[in-house]
């Protein structure tokens, strides 16, 4: 699982670089993110840019990444491509997470929250 972190502005923001978010990858999803998540800031921004396709499997997967983030932290995401977003408004999980259409710059993640 090919992932970038980056810290900006008070939050973590996690890059995917992969295309696909499926049951073929969704474990390795979790264990990358959880490392990756691992002590970070109390936000983090999941940037999925890269990703064209997210199934069930790819959406558990991601809903497991909020869960064990805990109460204390919040998962977001940003730069949704059509056929990600439609799966998340689709499923109606676009009103659990917040949804930004691209990766906040450091100013604004310092300010909102």
């Amino acid at each position: 699982m090919n992932l970038a972190v980056e810290r900006r502005g008070g939050a973590l923001v996690v890059r995917v670089h992969e295309a696909r978010i499926d049951a073929a990858v969704a474990v390795a999803f979790k264990e990358a993110m959880r490392g990756a998540t691992a002590g970070a800031e109390p936000r983090v921004v999941l940037d999925l840019a890269d990703v064209g396709f997210l199934d069930s499997s790819g959406l558990g997967a991601v809903v497991s990444v909020m869960k064990h983030l805990g109460a204390g932290r919040r998962l977001e995401l940003a730069a949704l491509t059509p056929a990600v977003e439609k799966v998340f408004r689709l499923t109606r999980m676009d009103r659990v997470f917040v949804i930004h259409p691209a990766v906040p710059d450091a100013a604004a993640l310092r300010h909102a929250g």
